[in-house]
């Protein structure tokens, strides 16, 4: 049974991917084709790479903070914007093909990288997002304190 906060869920999560296909279009666009590149399809893996990185901070951050807030960004942002920035049916065709032409090195270095490079993206993004869900310490933003321990204001 669909409900009006499942539907306005669904809605954010297309919303979302409507974006992300957008930007992921864009950036092959600017990066270009793998005829374009050489063979290599720079553009699927820089948008994979990148996206894995956000979604390691994303994911981090909202299950450290929870919350009904989160939770929606990570509907959005996570399963929507990244789920259409990123691709993996791209990922397997750019393999399948570059496999039947005979490029075996392509085919190689390509599963390597987007492997690795993931699972490296995805770890800095965890630990970015573990830094940003801690936040400054409380005695980095109270300033200077007087001796009855509360800000004047004048310090600064």
């Amino acid at each position: 049974m669909v409900t009006p906060s499942r539907l306005t869920d669904l809605s954010w999560v297309a919303l979302g991917g409507a974006f992300g296909s957008l930007a992921r279009y864009l950036v092959s666009l600017w990066i270009g084709a793998p005829d374009a590149t050489g063979g290599f399809p720079v553009a699927t893996l820089a948008v994979n790479l990148l996206g894995a990185g956000v979604l390691g901070a994303l994911a981090e951050v909202a299950s450290r903070r929870g919350g009904a807030r989160w939770r929606r960004a990570r509907l959005i942002f996570g399963t929507g914007v990244l789920g259409g920035f990123t691709t993996y049916s791209l990922l397997a065709d750019d393999l399948a093909t570059a496999l039947l032409d005979g490029h075996t090195a392509i085919v190689l270095s390509y599963a390597a990288a987007t492997l690795c490079g993931g699972v490296i993206m995805t770890w800095l993004g965890i630990v970015m997002g573990r830094r940003i869900a801690a936040g400054p310490s409380p005695s980095a933003n109270a300033g200077p304190q007087t001796a009855t321990g509360s800000y004047s204001g004048d310090e600064r």
